[in-house]
């Protein structure tokens, strides 16, 4: 039996064998005819046995009709229960859920410091690490099965092709030609070049393309080139010397024919993206024969599969690496926002601002789930249930009422001798 219960029918034996005591002392006295100490007794018992009574009755009109008689104003718990979730429910909302009340125990509590803290703990760190790992390791189950890799197929699939690449293309480009951002691409690629051309086999390259083109475009003249091998070395680092020097010349001047023929190339280019209806479509071709490539998508599926093996063996391992990689970074995590005030502060502030943003959309939400809930118990069950919670304690009023209407009746009974 619940100890509840057993505390409940303990106390209502109690009270009601103060009653029955009352009553029969009540009886004994009266029949006494009411002299010496006897008529004190029938004062003292008097009382008791009304107090007691009047406290019977309040305590049991609370949750059911007093002998079964449905008098007005009686089981009041079970003919208010609405009213009762009700106010329960904007109680709650308005005196433990208040933003202001939030916000100033928040403040109290001071959540980025303790998270901090608690973030810190290797102990704490490994739990959150082991949980995230489990987690992972479910989710790579789940994903592993055939309907779920259709319907991830399926999605990427039609997202891909409905994604616009010509113009998305255009936009990140011309995002790119805002304050000449291109340019420094143009310097980088030519500084690359630049750097490969100064390379001994970028030279020696060139030393064989020009002793090439000797070759085949004036095999004549060539014969009588003199060491050939070192003409050709010679030319070739002449060359590099020479795209040096205008890569150089372009790098230096912001205003070069280069810079102009690429800065309108590029714009051309955006422009086309946007609005070319050949050039756009040949993108759109290029992209559905990659999405489509049978080749390239059994490539991704191996890479993707390769990934997930690897993963669940390490995530099954008892001393697993991604595991570790966790754990250090949930304490490295810790670690700083230990060390860091305005980190602290930030993630505090934040935290007001959600209250602030969301509290009142929570707030109604839990009232409105509590009044939902207290609504839908069974009535009979939701009147025991509070009356095994708060009934023993009730059952002390019917006690105190049994002794404080005795007390009252020989104060009565004292008062009433002395004004005869």
């Amino acid at each position: 039996m619940d100890i509840r219960k057993r505390l409940l029918i303990r106390n209502k034996t109690i009270a009601t064998g103060l009653m029955i005591g009352a009553a029969i002392l009540f009886v004994v006295a009266r029949s006494q005819k009411g002299h010496g100490a006897w008529e004190w007794l029938a004062a003292f018992a008097e009382a008791a046995m009304v107090g007691a009574l009047a406290d019977w009755f309040a305590v049991v009109a609370l949750f059911r009709h007093p002998l079964g008689v449905p008098i007005p104003h009686t089981a009041i718990i079970r003919n208010k229960k609405e009213v009762i979730a009700g106010n329960l429910a904007e109680f709650i909302r308005d005196k433990f859920l208040a933003s202001d009340t939030l916000i100033a125990r928040m403040r109290e509590y001071n959540p980025a410091e303790h998270l901090a803290a608690y973030l810190m703990s290797k102990e704490n760190a490994a739990g959150l690490a082991g949980g995230m790992s489990r987690l992972l390791a479910d989710s790579l189950d789940f994903i592993d099965d055939e309907r779920v890799q259709q319907l991830l197929r399926a999605a990427l699939s039609n997202r891909i092709e409905s994604f616009d690449l010509s113009s998305s293309a255009g936009a990140m480009l011309d995002t790119l030609r805002k304050d000449n951002r291109h340019q420094i691409v143009l310097d980088d690629l030519l500084n690359r070049f630049a750097a490969w051309l100064a390379t001994p086999e970028a030279q020696a390259r060139l030393a064989t393309a020009i002793d090439n083109m000797c070759t085949k475009e004036y095999p004549i003249l060539s014969v009588f080139i003199p060491n050939r091998e070192q003409f050709s070395q010679g030319a070739g680092e002449k060359v590099a010397s020479r795209v040096n020097a205008f890569i150089q010349e372009v790098n230096a001047d912001p205003a070069h024919e280069v810079r102009v023929k690429f800065d309108t190339a590029v714009t051309n280019f955006i422009a086309r993206l946007n609005s070319d209806p050949e050039l756009r479509a040949k993108v759109e071709a290029i992209k559905l024969e990659v999405v489509h490539t049978q080749s390239i998508a059994d490539y991704a599926q191996n890479i993707g599969n390769d990934l997930k093996s690897w993963l669940s063996d390490d995530l099954h391992q008892p001393e697993s690496k991604v595991q570790e990689k966790i754990s250090a970074a949930v304490a490295g995590l810790g670690t700083t926002l230990s060390h860091n005030r305005g980190l602290k502060e930030s993630l505090n502030e934040h935290l007001e601002m959600l209250i602030l943003n969301y509290g009142d959309t929570l707030r109604t939400a839990i009232a409105g789930h509590i009044t939902g809930t207290v609504q839908q118990w069974d009535i009979d069950d939701y009147a025991t249930e509070i009356e095994l919670g708060i009934g023993s304690d009730l059952q002390f009023i019917r006690m105190n009422g049994t002794l404080v209407g005795g007390i009252i009746g020989l104060l009565l009974h004292a008062v009433s001798l002395l004004l005869a």
